[in-house]
């Protein structure tokens, strides 16, 4: 393992790593039964399988939809692993999509960027108010990334009012140091394309940086690049790392259900 392995090898660094996936994969199950009919699953939004998105709709007439990207180092996962923490939202009023993705090797990360783009302005489509994104670790480049202008049409992306990457990888470059890029295949273009802390800070949309506090040093890193270059707001929350910070988006009280839904 070389040193920039190490420094994005989150399983190995978090005590009980292996439980985690199961774990969620049983919460988020019970969560879909549990909502019945106001769980829509497997929505289609592109042509392969996996360009499919799951909707869960609040009590009553939803006030706005939060989209939220699963990350896997854009290599692994989906969306079925997350469904539970879209209680936060939900008891808010929000509704909450989560798409999945086609993986690397079969694409390109710029690809599913594309595919990213294409399921915000599917689900757009099918609703009405403010939407806002949220994504955790690759799902939090991916939802930087709709802040190019060249990625969503005017329409879509004057609905987006706020923005919170999550443990979100901003800097592609380190990355092409890892092994994993055996499966990613970043090269240079690609990562000056589409790494986030390398666009235009975005307008009319507040940006909140959240990145656990026991982190890997590479993730706090990238989340203080993000922050960075983009003026935005960072939280830096004591005793959580990579696979409990997102914890939170199930709590409709918590601070990040607070700035993903504007306050």
């Amino acid at each position: 393992m070389t040193q920039f392995d190490d420094a994005y090898d989150n399983s190995g660094h978090i005590e009980g790593a292996e439980d985690f996936p199961p774990t969620w994969k049983r919460a988020a199950a019970a969560f879909r039964s549990e909502l019945g009919a106001r769980a829509q699953t497997d929505v289609s939004y592109g042509p392969s399988d996996r360009q499919a998105f799951d909707f869960f709709q609040p009590e009553g007439v939803s006030r706005g939809t939060v989209i939220f990207v699963h990350g896997g180092y854009w290599k692994a996962l989906d969306r079925s692993y997350w469904s539970h923490l879209a209680a936060g939202p939900l008891a808010r009023g929000w509704a909450v999509a989560m798409p999945s993705y086609d993986l690397c090797p079969d694409v390109r990360i710029s690809d599913i960027t594309g595919q990213i783009a294409a399921a915000v302005t599917e689900i757009s489509g099918r609703t009405f108010g403010p939407i806002s994104l949220a994504g955790h670790s690759a799902g939090g480049h991916l939802v930087c990334r709709m802040m190019d202008p060249l990625v969503l049409s005017v329409e879509v992306r004057d609905r987006i009012e706020n923005v919170v990457p999550i443990s979100a990888l901003a800097n592609l470059a380190p990355l092409m140091q890892t092994s994993m890029n055996d499966i990613l295949r970043i090269d240079t273009s690609e990562a000056q394309a589409e790494s986030p802390v390398n666009m235009s800070p975005p307008h009319g949309v507040n940006v909140t940086v959240w990145v656990g506090a026991d982190e890997r040093p590479a993730f706090l890193e990238q989340s203080e690049q993000l922050a960075r270059a983009w003026g935005a707001r960072q939280s830096v929350v004591e005793g959580k790392h990579h696979f409990d910070v997102i914890d939170a988006l199930a709590d409709p009280e918590s601070d990040m259900v607070r700035a993903l839904l504007g306050g």
